[in-house]
Order: C-alpha cells, then sequence, then structure tokens
C-alpha cells in the first residue's frame, strides 16, 4: 500500500471522471430529442449545446477509458513482480528447518498462479466506491424525472448486494480449496519429473499418471464449481436493465400522470445502462478478487513467517 497506494488512488479519478461522463451523457441527449417533440421549448442553439455535448461526452469516454485499464494494469504487474521478487529472496535465505516443511510445488505456484490475482484485481477494485457514488447520482436525477417510481428500479439493484457478498465468501473458500489441491499437484509433478528414469525403468507411468490425474480431478472440481458461480454472476448483467426498465415504467404508469416520453425513456435507459456494467460485473469482480487475494495475503504470510538462515 506504501508504494502503489498513492499512484493507483490517482488513477482511481481517471474512472471516476469517466462514469460521471457517462451519466452526464443521457441528459444532454435527452435535451436532444426533446428539441424534436412537437411544441418543443428547446431552441435551436440549445439542440446544438446539446448535440456537441454528446460529441464531447463521446470523446471524453474514448480518451478515458484505455488509458485507465492501461494504467491500473501496469500497477498490478508491478505488485505482481514485487511479490515474486520478495518471494524469491525469501527462498534464497530459507533455513534447513524451513525448507523441510515446505515444497518447490507450492513455491511455484504462488509465484505462477497465486499472485496473478494482483493483476486481475487492481482493474476493478475502484468500482467498489465509483459504483456506490454512480448509483446515488443517478437515482438523485431519475427521481426528478420520474418521481418515486424509480425505486422501483433500484430494488431490484440493491437485492443483488448480498447476492454479491455471500457468493465471494464462496469464492474465498474455493479459492483456499483449489489452492490446497493445486500444490499437491505440483509438488506431485516436480517429485515425478526427478525421479523420471527410475520410473522408466520400473514401468511405473500408468501408477504415477492414475496418481496425477486424481489429484487433478479433484482439483477440477472446485475449479468447475468456482465456474459456474461466475456463470451466475453474469446472469444480472443480461436481464437486469429489462426487469428494471419494465418496474420502473410499469409503476409510473399506474401510480401516476407523468407522460411517458421518448425524452423520458431515453434518459432514465440511458441513466440504468451507465450502471449496468460497474453493478453487474465489475462490483461483483471486485468482491470475488477481494476475496481471493485474501486467501493469497495469507498464504504469502505463512510463507514469510518460515525461519531464515540471516
Amino acid at each position: 500500500m506504501r508504494t502503489f497506494g498513492l499512484q493507483y488512488m490517482l488513477v482511481g479519478l481517471v474512472v471516476f471522471f469517466e462514469e460521471a461522463t457517462k451519466v452526464v451523457q443521457p441528459l444532454l441527449l435527452g435535451g436532444l430529442i426533446r428539441y424534436f417533440t412537437p411544441d418543443s421549448p428547446v431552441s435551436k442553439k440549445e439542440a446544438w449545446l446539446y448535440a456537441m455535448g454528446v460529441s464531447l461526452c463521446a470523446i471524453v469516454l474514448a480518451i478515458t477509458h484505455h488509458p485507465y485499464f492501461f494504467c491500473v494494469q501496469r500497477i498490478g504487474m508491478r505488485m505482481r513482480i514485487a511479490c515474486c521478487s520478495l518471494m524469491y529472496k525469501k527462498c534464497l535465505r530459507l533455513s534447513n528447518k524451513a525448507l523441510g516443511e515446505t515444497t518447490i510445488g507450492q513455491i511455484v505456484n504462488l509465484m505462477s498462479n497465486d499472485v496473478n490475482r494482483f493483476d486481475q484485481a487492481v482493474v476493478f477494485l475502484h468500482f467498489l466506491w465509483v459504483g456506490p457514488v454512480q448509483a446515488i447520482a443517478v437515482l438523485i436525477i431519475l427521481w426528478h424525472e420520474l418521481g418515486p417510481s424509480v425505486l422501483a428500479g433500484f430494488f431490484v439493484l440493491l437485492l443483488l448486494i448480498p447476492v454479491q457478498g455471500f457468493m465471494g465468501k464462496l469464492f474465498s473458500k474455493l479459492r483456499h480449496k483449489t489452492a490446497i489441491h493445486t500444490d499437491e499437484r505440483v509438488k506431485v509433478m516436480n517429485e515425478i519429473i526427478s525421479g523420471m528414469r527410475v520410473i522408466k525403468m520400473y514401468c511405473w507411468e500408468k501408477p504415477f499418471g492414475e496418481l496425477v490425474e486424481k489429484i487433478r480431478k479433484q482439483e477440477a472440481v472446485h475449479l468447475r464449481v468456482a465456474r459456474c458461480m461466475q456463470g451466475v454472476f453474469f446472469v444480472p448483467f443480461f436481464m437486469t436493465i429489462g426487469l428494471t426498465m419494465m418496474l420502473t415504467f410499469t409503476t409510473l404508469t399506474l401510480l401516476t400522470d407523468t407522460p411517458m416520453t421518448s425524452a423520458l425513456v431515453f434518459v432514465a435507459f440511458g441513466q440504468f445502462q451507465a450502471m449496468k456494467v460497474p453493478l453487474t460485473i465489475f462490483i461483483p469482480f471486485s468482491v470475488q478478487y477481494i476475496a481471493e487475494m485474501k486467501v493469497v495475503a495469507r498464504r504469502l504470510e505463512v510463507r514469510d513467517a518460515f525461519p531464515t538462515l540471516y
């Protein structure tokens, strides 16, 4: 945190500006659409300004989107390399007692698999605070446009929060169980490679192959369950917006006399669409990777506790 915290927080301002632009763009589009409605109070000059604003927002989104992902992935890569460097230095100073308590397979798995979670996690962590701020801004805007009817749509989005927390805990447990089997598999493979001549001499290929296959099947079970759960994470991405829009405008039609104009529909759809990716993909990924990073951090702390020669 001391090494990369400030740089990572500054990059968060870029994604905040990008998501703020996504909230502003539907408002400008709604103003432009109102110009084309009969008896519109919007003048031609204002319509041109709205059109320029929509175009400018598109340019800003293109300018901020890719630099953000480049910067956070670069920070994640540096974090991964720093962890690998620390583990390498630690391995060179391990005492004989510590070497007897660990295996090459565990170290290889840590350096080749576990630390990769830093690369993936840093991309999504900022959305844990940007997403709620964006949701509050959208709620205020749509309350002004639609009134209390917007609460029906937001109720669907709020239902996802406890589900995401529960899934994050399950991911943490699955990650820990998978890492145990992966360590065991890599350990066995290293021992097989070291004793390959003896195995060939006595024709033990089949028994050792069955041993590795058995361990791999146990590992694959947890990986398969994790991938199925990840698929469940993506379900809200495809259905949330449609269900949210349906509930919002059904409530608006039944409880109020507000006319459903094209400008109103486009503004509401644009605002919900702006929240779609952060709330249904990025925040669930953040919860998942935070849970996995906790497991990785605990495994690194265990290795760091091993006694050294100096």
